[in-house]
């Protein structure tokens, strides 16, 4: 019994180790998705003159979950037309975000994004997509860093730790 006990713990915490590190892996991939989200998003609006709820919903048919998700209810509320866009965008942005493998950098930088969408002419639009996108570019590169530093750690560490609590259990 107190091998399955002790098989037990190890699978727990070699797991959670897994967990940990597919969450740094994903991270720079989600980022990498957003960004090409918001260039998407960008030639909608300045080469197609598509309006904000059909180019969402554009988006949303091309880009994998959670941002197609996003997409479609940020494009869902626009066309309610209850709320302002600022508000739709945040509210969408908060419904995925636990979705998401990205950190409360990230949510800042969309948050802010989101705050002037709509706001602006296009030439303007196009500054405020270009803006984020260097933020977001700044946090791809701290996300690829902390990817290579600490991913094969993660997994390292959650069977070490198992192994720690099956030796002093028993």
């Amino acid at each position: 019994m107190k091998w399955f006990g002790a098989l037990l713990i190890l699978l727990a915490t070699t797991w959670s180790g897994f967990e940990a590190s597919r969450q740094l892996s994903e991270r720079p991939r989600q980022l990498r998705q957003l960004k090409i989200a918001l260039q998407a998003l960008e030639a909608e609006i300045m080469y197609g003159h598509t309006p904000l709820a059909e180019a969402a919903l554009h988006l949303a048919r091309q880009l994998a979950f959670p941002f197609s998700r996003f997409f479609e209810r940020f494009a869902e509320k626009l066309q309610t037309g209850e709320t302002s866009v600022h508000e739709a965008w945040e509210d969408s942005l908060r419904a995925i975000w636990r979705a998401t493998a990205l950190k409360q950098g990230e949510f800042e930088v969309m948050k802010q994004f989101g705050e002037t969408l709509g706001q602006y002419d296009r030439v303007a639009q196009q500054k405020q997509i270009a803006l984020a996108l260097v933020h977001l570019d700044r946090e791809e590169q701290d996300a690829l860093e902390k990817k290579a530093r600490y991913e094969k750690m993660a997994k390292s560490l959650g069977f070490l730790v198992g192994l720690l609590l099956i030796i002093l259990l028993i």
